[in-house]
């Protein structure tokens, strides 16, 4: 165990060098401890964290709205069949429903935009 004892110590003191003659250079101000060093690069990533997370969430949405909306348009065109509707009738929905959906989905990409700007610049204050 004595030995677990003086590993720790070299460690420590290995660390508190490269603290000393090393780090501190890089931070610029030798008063500041590591702790403070982290707590000031959090404070930096923190709300870059936070900004990349809403975008990435947005963005999932978005992605997923088509998803849904095919399938939409697959359930309605077998739905139509199941009816007894003609085979030409049907064949051509998929493709008039999906691009009525595509439409759709464009004209979503400004009120995202502007909800995603709004969300961002709040992060800032």
């Amino acid at each position: 165990m004595a030995q677990v004892g003086l590993v720790q110590e070299a460690v420590d003191c290995m660390v508190k060098s490269l603290q000393r003659e090393s780090i501190q250079k890089l931070q610029g101000n030798s008063q500041a401890s590591v702790q403070q060093v982290s707590q000031r690069i959090e404070l930096c990533h923190a709300p870059l964290a936070q900004a990349q997370a809403l975008v990435t969430s947005e963005l999932e949405k978005f992605q997923n709205h088509p998803s849904r909306r095919t399938m939409h348009c697959n359930d309605k065109a077998n739905d139509s069949m199941d009816t007894g509707s003609k085979e030409l009738q049907v064949k051509g929905q998929p493709g008039s429903c999906l691009t009525k959906c595509v439409d759709d989905h464009m004209y979503l990409l400004p009120t995202m935009t502007k909800k995603m700007k709004a969300s961002l610049s709040s992060l800032g204050k």
